[in-house]
């Protein structure tokens, strides 16, 4: 894939309609930027296998897939999702704009299209950007593992550490898949709660996973100075001495055989570790949520541990690979 690491800022438009085109690549190559065109969703998806643009303008209705889709896909793409995405719309309904930034959009701009609006909106998106990357690119060279967090608790992007350790301690991602592994988003949403509630991020312990071959511990790290909350992973191996202390968080076991766990209770486990309320679990095995939450209790006490989340987790990374096979 080429890189676009010269001077001169590539922007890749995607409109249909010819004279869109030609009015804002003339307006972008008199301000020096480098104009890439694709006049529909699918071709520019093609481009994006070949070349990584400083930001795409982006025409949200199309034939064939629309520009909402578009974005959708691209910010599946991980060579290319933190490129910045403008759609150019004449759709100003609310729906439409809040649409655009669900799917990943930074900006709009409104048709009749101004171009010197466009050119000024365009180089305050990719300072920004290149600002970003700059920022990733250090963070990737100090092979720190981090995930940034949105407002609404999800991921917007991580290092390649933190996707490796991940998929180590809880097992590979769904394609195209963006969001954290479930037991771990129940670990995440339970420490928001006590943040909301007034406690402090730094004296809230760790979540620490643990395989055969190491630990991985888990904070979650309050936002400061020029970024939000994330999460700090940190993989420790050794022997035990090297690995988990009293003053962390809990620590799973590796192995679920000495448990004794009934086969009710694996199934319930199962799905907790795949993200499911006590309704949902009820609903798939058959039973009534009251009982689902006696066979929680009885997990709880077999596997030593005293939250929903350590429970979760330890199914997780069990059903991953790293212990006992009693959940596959």
């Amino acid at each position: 894939m080429i890189s676009t690491t010269f001077d001169r800022q590539v922007v890749l438009i995607v409109d249909d309609m010819p004279d869109n085109l030609a009015m804002l690549s003339d307006a972008l190559d008199e301000s020096g930027h480098i104009v890439l065109v694709a006049t529909d969703g699918l071709s520019a998806l093609q481009r994006l296998d070949h070349i990584t643009p400083d930001l795409i303008l982006l025409d949200a209705m199309m034939p064939g897939i629309d520009g909402f889709e578009t974005c959708r896909r691209i910010k599946q793409l991980r060579q290319v999702n933190h490129v910045p995405v403008v759609f150019m719309t004449g759709l100003s309904e609310t729906e439409h704009v809040v649409r655009g930034f669900e799917v990943g959009g930074i900006d709009y701009v409104t048709k009749p299209i101004r171009p010197q609006e466009v050119v000024a909106r365009i180089g305050a998106h990719i300072r920004t950007g290149r600002m970003m990357s700059q920022a990733r690119g250090v963070l990737e060279q100090a092979a720190h593992a981090v995930i940034v967090l949105g407002g609404n608790g999800l991921p917007t992007w991580q290092t390649s550490k933190a996707s490796q350790w991940l998929e180590k301690y809880f097992g590979a991602p769904a394609p195209g898949s963006q969001r954290l592994p479930a037991a771990l988003q129940v670990w995440l949403n339970e420490q928001l709660v006590r943040q909301r509630q007034g406690e402090n991020l730094d004296q809230l312990p760790p979540l620490v996973v643990r395989l055969d071959q190491g630990e991985l511990h888990i904070t979650l790290c309050g936002p400061g100075q020029g970024h939000g909350a994330s999460l700090l992973l940190e993989e420790k191996t050794g022997g035990p001495a090297a690995l988990a202390r009293p003053e962390d968080g809990p620590v799973l076991p590796a192995s679920l055989e000495a448990c004794r766990l009934t086969p009710r209770e694996s199934d319930v486990l199962l799905w907790l570790g795949k993200g499911k309320t006590n309704r949902d679990i009820a609903d798939i095995l058959g039973m009534s949520p009251r009982t689902v939450n006696k066979h929680l209790e009885h997990i709880f006490v077999k596997l030593g541990v005293e939250t929903r989340s350590a429970a979760a987790v330890l199914a997780s990374s069990v059903a991953a690979g790293g212990g006992s096979q009693l959940l596959q």
